[in-house]
Formats: C-alpha cells, sequence, structure tokens
C-alpha cells in the first residue's frame, strides 16, 4: 500500500468528530470555569474581630500573628505537652507563659468577636476547644 495513501487516510480520521469535540471542549471550559467567573466581584467582607483594649502588642508581630498563629499555638502545645516547658521567650525578649486560656484568652478575651471573625471567614474550624474549655461569653 501507498504510504502517502494511509497518511491521507489517518489525517481524514483525526478530526472524524470534530463537530462533537470541539462544542464539547467548549461546554467543558465553560462548567470547569463557571465558579471563578460566577463569583467574581462577589467577596464576603473581610472581618474585622476586635483588638484587646490592655495590650498593644502581642507575643510576635501582628502580621506573623495573623498568617502564623496555629503554628505558634502547635509549637506551644508541644513544648508543654511533651516537654513540661510552660516559658516562652519571645523575640523581645519578653518571657510568655505558654497558655491559649491563661495567655491568649487574657487578651482576646471574646472568642466570638475575636477568635470566630476569622474563622468563620476562612472557612476553618480550629480543634482548640476538644481540649481547652471554651470561655463563656457576657454578651
Amino acid at each position: 500500500m501507498n504510504p502517502c495513501r494511509v497518511w491521507k487516510k489517518r489525517r481524514r480520521l483525526t478530526m472524524y468528530d470534530a463537530k462533537k469535540i470541539v462544542p464539547g471542549i467548549i461546554i467543558f471550559v465553560v462548567l470547569f470555569t463557571f465558579p471563578l467567573w460566577s463569583n467574581m466581584g462577589k467577596a464576603a467582607p473581610a472581618p474585622k474581630p476586635e483588638l484587646p483594649k490592655t495590650e498593644k502588642v502581642c507575643v510576635m508581630d501582628t502580621a506573623y500573628m495573623k498568617t502564623e498563629h496555629m503554628v505558634l499555638l502547635n509549637q506551644w502545645r508541644d513544648l508543654v505537652v511533651r516537654d513540661a516547658n510552660r516559658l516562652w521567650v519571645g523575640p523581645d525578649g519578653k518571657e510568655h507563659f505558654m497558655s491559649l486560656q491563661n495567655s491568649c484568652m487574657k487578651c482576646h478575651s471574646s472568642k466570638v468577636k475575636f477568635c470566630d471573625q476569622c474563622h468563620n471567614y476562612a472557612g476553618v474550624k480550629p480543634y482548640c476547644w476538644q481540649c481547652h474549655l471554651e470561655p463563656k461569653e457576657n454578651m
């Protein structure tokens, strides 16, 4: 058989169902990108947690605490539970008692007005309150 004839035959078969494939690709792209373009400009307003009135400085700087507080709390948990170490020295040289309830919640006294604001916005459910007592809210 002539090689040119075989090539022409294969070439004819490659886009045999082009009338079905192209619309199928378009429908797939539209369905796949639907969540992106359907919600454009409809973002929920950013949370505004109530900041402590007594303290002006946290154990770390604000930018770090916004993004990495969960890492810090996990490190504290490991140091307290596994090593029985209760004191933590911050980058400013100040000593802090490692405790969610006695350090963090002393300044951030309202779980609803502080913690829940950002956690609900981000859609996360921290497991802090599985072990710790949830603070009672005075509303």
